[in-house]
This record gives structure tokens, sequence and C-alpha cells, in this order.
């Protein structure tokens, strides 16, 4: 079936269950950012396959919602399939919860998989139907009734993470969630978000693509620990292990009737704007719910002292594997045949060379030229395009290490000369990378609060990106974490918008995109370290982890002022100090150049 003939088959479905409207996020059972085929509904019943996105479909339309990373992704996806694209974010366009109240009458129904969608957006839907007449069916996967031949859930071996890596046992994480338990007065907390699971039990898994989670729930009594997980992935070391620290496992799908039998007058912890409204939607009312963000989300997100030494550690290597990649370009541009899959290629080769690499952190982006200004560009046969001189070649990629999580982003020439308008642009997202990094500030602040040093130098010209400048970054984890971050607008949900804490790892990446032509952005992963101390209160600052040169082909130094050349020229020390040691003497020389003072 083409996507058009997806559509008609689910309205034939939505008719003969009474759904007058259906929706289908991007979500798997966990409200992960990335998900494992089985889930990729959304995928499935439009072509669109951006890691954001939600789709809405009544017996007359259907229309896709997505962020300003996939617009140009998403235009070109769309075509032929009578799917509408709305741009989120952007002025006149409706929003997803507003087209739905608007759009549904009294005593029609809006369809969904209650496992797919966060309980408190659920909940939010309800109460604006209470005001229509309008009513919801969570129980349907109608996508599910459509999809032949639908991948299988097919979870991967776990294993665990040993001390030395995690800094913190698995036992030690769990008293203190206990302690924060006793505090709130909750008798139980369900945690459905699988890097909570992992941070929380110390293990790893490969169960999506990229995230090295393991699918699973985890309910945490003050007397016993339940993990839902397959048992064959885990192994019975694993199982072994997580026994000694009062965890007893039990089928992944158990959870909703573990989930009913909650004891009357009993206290759930859980969150609502991340659990599923069906695991929710179970609890006996006679139960308590304590909606609260997961204190493991701002736990993990703080690196303890193991974890940051290691992740410095990670970024030496691979910040050896991305700067031999660069020279290797720079050296045969214009003689050795490249297209943006085979430097992908290219790129994973050199990057497994390095002592204790596990895989990449997200599929690599290489876009070249015009592809460039697709922000989440994804190379694949059909689209992939020789890398000859003449234009920029964008790359951003990152890898997970057992020392850690990278992502870094570099903007590359490929050839000798750059135009002026390349260089003016490229200079302004550099000087905003540079002054980011370099930001003083007292304690208390969020990204918010910072985001705007970044963007000034484009805003000065009148230009933006339609991204956030930075997120968390998690330790052998999701590259994506809240709940720190770098946006210049306040987030809906509480747990995305915290206070920059020391030991936090956030990306700092602006950048510029010129549809049809090409696209810049830098980015580097950033630890929030403590500044000094005064009578005004605590001030903090950044320290730049990742280390790979900035293309000074690209860069017009009279755009910079005094203290920018300063940061760049620091920058580029701290570089070749850490990266040469580990490069032949050709790589030496050419970092040398690379990272010579303006």
């Amino acid at each position: 079936m083409d996507i058009a003939q997806r559509v008609d088959a689910l309205r034939i479905c939505m008719k003969e269950n009474g759904i007058s409207m259906y929706y289908i996020p991007s979500n798997d059972f966990h409200n992960s950012e990335y998900t494992g085929n089985y889930f990729k509904c959304r995928e499935f019943i439009s072509g669109f396959d951006g890691s954001a996105g939600t789709v809405v479909v009544t017996m007359e339309e259907a229309g896709l919602w997505t962020d300003g990373r996939y617009f140009i992704q998403a235009e070109e996806q769309l075509k032929g399939s009578g799917i509408k694209l709305y741009k989120a974010g952007t002025e006149g366009t409706i929003k997803i919860k507003d087209y739905i109240v608007e759009n549904l009458q009294a005593g029609e129904a809006l369809g969904f998989d209650g496992r797919t969608v966060p309980s408190a957006w659920a909940e939010d839907i309800l109460a604006s139907f209470k005001v229509t007449g309008a009513k919801i069916n969570s129980s349907l996967d109608l996508v599910g009734e459509i999809w032949e031949e639908r991948p299988q859930i097919e979870p991967q071996p776990a294993m665990l993470l040993d001390i030395c890596y995690a800094g913190e046992k698995r036992e030690d994480k769990i008293a203190r969630i206990r302690e924060y338990m006793r505090k709130h007065g909750a008798d139980y907390h369900i945690v459905s978000t699988l890097d909570d699971i992992a941070w929380i039990l110390n293990i790893r898994g490969n169960d999506i693509h990229c995230n090295p989670v393991v699918l699973s729930y985890l309910v945490i009594g003050m007397e016993d620990i339940v993990l839902f997980a397959s048992k064959e992935a885990l192994g019975w070391k694993v199982e072994n292990v997580l026994a000694d620290a009062g965890v007893s496992i039990r089928d992944y799908n158990d959870i909703y009737n573990y989930a009913r039998n909650f004891e009357n007058g009993s206290r759930i912890m859980l969150d609502k704007s991340t659990i599923n409204y069906s695991i929710v939607n179970n609890i006996p009312a006679e139960a308590e719910i304590l909606d609260l963000v997961n204190p493991s989300v701002l736990w993990k997100a703080v690196k303890n002292n193991i974890e940051t030494a290691n992740i410095k550690e990670a970024h030496i290597k691979d910040g050896v594997a991305v700067t031999r990649f660069i020279y290797w370009i720079k050296k045969n541009m214009g003689r050795t045949q490249m297209s943006e899959l085979s430097l992908i290629e290219k790129l994973e080769k050199i990057r497994s060379r390095g002592e204790n690499y596990i895989g990449p952190s997200f599929d690599t982006i290489a876009g070249y030229g015009s592809h460039g200004a697709i922000v989440h560009y994804s190379a694949v046969p059909g689209t992939d395009v020789a890398v000859e001189p003449g234009n920029l070649l964008l790359v951003d990629t990152g890898g997970h290490y057992l020392e850690g999580t990278t992502d870094i982003t570099r903007t590359i020439l490929i050839g000798n000369r750059a135009t002026e308008e390349q260089k003016k642009y490229y200079t302004a997202v550099l000087r905003g990378n540079l002054n980011l990094c370099d930001a003083h500030f007292l304690y208390g602040c969020t990204g918010v609060s910072l985001d705007y040093i970044a963007r000034k130098p484009l805003w000065d010209m009148g230009c933006n990106y339609n991204h956030g400048t930075g997120h968390g970054v998690g330790y052998l984890l999701n590259v994506h974490e809240p709940p720190n971050a770098f946006r210049y607008h306040i987030l809906p949900y509480p747990g995305e918008n915290a206070v920059l804490e020391e030991g936090m790892v956030t990306s700092d990446e602006p950048g510029i995109y010129i549809e049809g032509r090409f696209g810049i952005r830098l980015e580097n992963l950033i630890l929030c370290v403590k500044r000094e101390k005064t009578e005004y209160g605590q001030f903090m600052g950044f320290e730049h982890l990742t280390l790979v040169p900035f293309d000074r082909d690209l860069i017009n130094i009279e755009l910079m002022d005094d203290k920018e050349k300063e940061l760049l020229n620091n920058y580029h020390k701290k570089v070749y100090e850490n990266i040469s040691p580990y490069l032949d003497v050709e790589e030496t020389e050419w970092l040398e150049r690379a990272c010579a003072p303006l």
C-alpha cells in the first residue's frame, strides 16, 4: 500500500470502531524520543521518518505536525500523500490540541493507543472534552490493525554498567529514591522512562537504535522492587546481580495488571508528563496518585566526579577520531571519490578503532550543499550525493563509549575557497558557540537565561535557527537528555526547564540554514562548572568537552572582536594539546596548522 492507501485503510478501521478522529504520535510505550521499529506507526501512516512528529486523521483530512528541524524534510516526504504539513511553533499554525478540540463535535470520539500517549496529555484532552461533549477511546491500536508484516518487539541482551563507569552503586541510587518517596509520603514509585530505569539500575541495553536502554518498567516500593522486562534479554548474570539489590523480574507486559492491583489508599508517585495513559488509567481510583517529576531526571543529569572524569576521556577518544576524519577529508577532497554515505562509513570505521567504543549515539548526519540546510537530514541511497569541491559539508555525529556519550557538529569547507557569504554566516555561528561557552552567570539561571548569547550574532543579522541551542546529554544513555537545555522559550513540562547545575553536560550548537544552498552548524558539548563565590552568590560557567578544531578556511577574523579571537585561540590550544599526542606525524602537522593562533 502507498501512503494514501494506508490512510484510507485507517479510515475504514476508524469507521468500524466509531472513531471520528485518530491520533498517532511518534512515541513508544515509554515516551521515548527515538523508538524501535515496532513503534514507528506515525512513520508507517505518513512516510515521514523524522524523529519528531504527530499525525491526526479525520474522515475528511489528515495532517502532520512537526518542528522546525524537519520542515524541509517533511515537505519533501509528504508530497503526494494527501497529508497536510503543519509547521509547529510558527505564526498562523494551529496547535494540535486546538485542532482536535475544534474539529470534534459532541458525541464524536477521538481514538488513540493509550500506551503511546503521556497521561498528562490525555487528561488535558479529556478536560477540554468535558466542555465540548466529545469523548475518547484509548484502547485502539488501529495502525497495528492495518500494518501488515509489522516488525516485532525483539528485546536485545542487556549488560551491567560497572561502578568504575557509573560512579554510584544501584543500591545507593535506590536508597536515594526511597528517601525521596518517604519525604513525599509515597508508597510506590512507577518509572517508565527507559533512560531513568537504566540509570537507576546501572544497566544498559540495545532495544532502541543508538539508545543503550532496556525496554522495561520499574516499580519501586518501600520494601520491594519489580522490573518488568524480558528475562531472556536480561540473562542470568544481570538478573542475579539485580536480585542482590532486591529487584525481582516480571514479564514486560505485566505492568498493566500490576497497576490494577495497588492497594486501596496506597500513594503512587509518578510523572504524568512521561508515563503512558494506559498505566495511569489502570490504577484503582481508591489509590492516590502523586504527580511529580521523577527525581532521577535531575540526578542523572548532574554527572558525578567519576562520570565527569570518564566523559573527558571519552571526548579525547572521540576528538582523535573526528579530527582524523576531517584531516582525511581535507587531504583527499578532489582526489578521492566521496559521497555523504561513504563519509559516514569512513567516520564510523575510524571511530570504531577507539578503545571501549560501543557504537554511534545517533545516526550520523552528513549533509553536503543544500542537504546541509535540512536540519536533521538523513542520507540514504536514494538521496546520497557526491561530495566535491565547491560547497560546505555539515557533519553532526556522536559516539557511545563506556566512558560516556559524545555529540559534535562541524561544518567543513570542501574546496580551497569559501565565499564571503559563507564566511559571514560561519563566523556568526562560531561567535555564538564560543560566547555561550564563555558565559559567566549567577547560579539559578536556566538555559532560557543564556540562549540569547548564542543567537545574538545571528539575530543582529536578522537571522535565526528553528531549533534549540542545546540539549542535555546522558552518560552512555540518550544523546538528548532533559532537563537541562538552551532555548529562548520556556517549555510546557516542568521537567525540562532545569536550573543549570555543576556537572550537567549540555550541547552548544547554533546554526544557520540557507534553504537550497548550504547549512552551517557548530556543536560542542560543554560542562557546567562552579566559578567564584562572592557576596553576591555562587557564579557558574562552562568548560569545553568536545576537542576538534573549527575550520579556519571559513572564518572571517575581521568579524570577530579581540575577546572572541582569544576564545578561539585558547580553544584550539586545548585541542592541540589533548589530541596531537595520539596522531601520526602528518596528522599532527595538519592539526598544528588548523589550531594555529589567529
